[in-house]
């Protein structure tokens, strides 16, 4: 085979592998841009590689992604940008191919938005250990090899990360998960009862230790937090009411669509075929659990594109 043939053979070989890199990479650092960029970095370094020494090549891609990752986390502009209260995962729509495997629970919440901010208390070891063991079913001699640490030095970062991170969801999850048709008919009260007013309403809805979370479009550079029913009702039913102020400062009338995000149901606030933010829900067999709101126009890039590519379907609310 010439040096060509090869050169596209093994750009093949990388590209049937581009998906799961993504994948890990959005992940671990909970922006499509910054996955984007670090599946580059690695297709650089497997072109300049010894490729034909490679016995496993994408063991050493996922080893090369990986760290590559762990980087971008441990850098200063990093620590900088993620500062607590101030940083959200991107929302991806649910079918982009950034979101990766979703066959088991664990691969399905890894991606959720809830778990991705979650996922801020770790340390970036700890959280490489967690998805490459919980979501891509890593054994722990294989991360160790990933991150040149020892297999219990593995199983030691697995144990405090799945602490730190599973015990609050299953606190919240409560009676468990509500299947899709229940989650969507609560969203849809949801907004029913914000866009009224219906305080009360609203409340009932939420279960009893339901948070949300608000980038506030990105102004203030800080996020907004509630963390009780009454309040996340009494900002919801503020936010969700339709103002001329706000069809101003978004640019026009809204629609709003049911959507699912990060594998969660969701709404989206569009502006004709634009996406002007979105409202993401964890909704368990007792209620709404989180609520979290991004508008920040950075944050909504890809999902926005995805979405001007598909139909829509009928929008929930036509005219806002």
């Amino acid at each position: 085979m010439d040096s060509s043939a090869t050169d596209r053979f093994d750009t093949g070989r990388f590209e049937a592998s581009r998906d799961r890199l993504a994948s890990l990479a959005y992940r671990m650092l909970g922006s499509a841009a910054d996955a984007e960029d670090a599946v580059q970095d690695a297709f650089l370094r497997w072109q300049s590689a010894d490729r034909e020494r490679l016995k496993v090549p994408e063991a050493w891609l996922t080893k090369v992604v990986t760290n590559l990752c762990l980087d971008r986390l441990r850098s200063a502009q990093a620590r900088r940008e993620r500062a607590v209260g101030t940083w959200l995962p991107e929302p991806l729509l649910d079918g982009d191919p950034m979101l990766g495997p979703a066959d088991t629970f664990e691969q399905r919440e890894s991606v959720s938005l809830a778990v991705l901010t979650l996922m801020e208390r770790l340390t970036p070891l700890e959280r490489a250990v967690y998805l490459l063991r919980e979501a891509f079913s890593y054994a722990h001699a294989e991360i160790a090899d990933i991150l040149d640490i020892s297999e219990s030095a593995s199983a030691q970062h697995l144990h405090r990360a799945r602490r730190r991170v599973t015990a609050d969801r299953r606190r919240r999850a409560g009676s468990g998960e509500a299947d899709p048709a229940s989650a969507r008919r609560i969203v849809e009260e949801f907004l029913a009862a914000a866009s009224s007013g219906r305080t009360e309403r609203l409340v009932a809805l939420l279960t009893d230790d339901a948070t949300a979370v608000s980038d506030g479009a990105g102004v203030t550079g800080t996020l907004r937090r509630y963390d009780t029913p009454g309040r996340i009702a009494a900002v919801a039913g503020a936010g969700f009411r339709p103002t001329p102020a706000k069809r101003r400062l978004v640019g026009g009338a809204l629609a709003i669509h049911y959507a699912r995000v990060n594998g969660a149901p969701a709404l989206l606030f569009t502006v004709g075929d634009q996406v002007v933010g979105t409202v993401a829900f964890d909704v368990t067999e007792g209620g709404i659990s989180t609520v979290c709101g991004i508008a920040a126009r950075p944050r909504l890039g890809r999902l926005g594109e995805a979405w001007r590519r598909r139909e829509h379907g009928t929008p929930l609310v036509a005219r806002w």
